[in-house]
C-alpha cells in the first residue's frame, strides 16, 4: 500500500526530534488532510444546481426535519455562524428554495420552510449526492468502512463534549 503524505510528514518529525509522540498528528493530521482534500472536491451534483456545500446542508437540514425552523435552529444542526446562515438563507429565498416567515409574536423571530421549488431540488439531489460520496469512498471494503465510521462517532462524541464545553 502507498504511503500517504501524513506518513512522511511524521516519519520527518521523528528524525528531527526522536521518541516524539506523533500518535496525535497520525489521527489528526490525516483527518485535517482528509477534510482539505473533500472540500477541494468538486461536490458535482451540486455544482451542476449552482449549489454550495453549506448551501446544500441548509435545505438538508429543513428537509430532514421536516417543519419551519429558526435560523438560529439551523446554525446548531449545519454546525455554522448565524451570519454564515443569513447569508446563506438570503442566496436560498433569491433563488426561491426556502420562504421566511415572522413569528406571530415575536417579530424579531423568523421561522423558514423550504418552497415546493425547495423541496422537490433536495429530494431530487439527494440520491445523486449520495452516489457522488459512494464513489469517493470506493476501494474502502464494507466492513472497514463501518469501523472507520464508527471510530470517527467515537471521535466525534469526545470532541463535541470537550470542544463544546470550552467553546461555550
Amino acid at each position: 500500500m502507498a504511503e500517504d503524505i501524513v506518513a512522511g510528514v511524521i516519519r520527518q518529525w521523528e528524525e528531527v526530534f526522536p521518541g516524539l509522540d506523533t500518535g496525535p498528528m497520525a489521527v489528526i493530521g490525516r483527518l485535517n488532510r482528509c477534510s482539505a482534500l473533500l472540500q477541494q472536491a468538486a461536490d458535482a451534483p451540486l455544482g451542476r444546481e449552482g449549489l454550495s456545500r453549506p448551501e446544500f446542508d441548509v435545505l438538508g437540514t429543513l428537509r430532514r426535519v421536516d417543519r419551519e425552523l429558526t435560523p438560529g435552529r439551523i446554525a446548531r444542526e449545519t454546525f455554522a455562524s448565524g451570519a454564515a446562515v443569513t447569508k446563506r438563507v438570503r442566496q436560498l429565498e433569491e433563488r426561491g428554495l426556502i420562504t421566511r416567515r415572522p413569528d406571530d409574536r415575536d417579530r424579531r423571530v423568523t421561522h423558514l420552510s423550504l418552497t415546493d421549488e425547495g423541496r422537490t431540488l433536495i429530494d431530487r439531489l439527494l440520491p445523486d449526492q449520495l452516489a457522488y460520496e459512494a464513489a469517493l469512498l470506493e476501494g474502502i471494503d464494507p466492513q472497514s468502512r463501518e469501523e472507520l465510521s464508527a471510530s470517527l462517532g467515537e471521535l466525534l462524541v469526545l470532541l463535541e463534549g470537550r470542544l463544546g464545553s470550552l467553546l461555550g
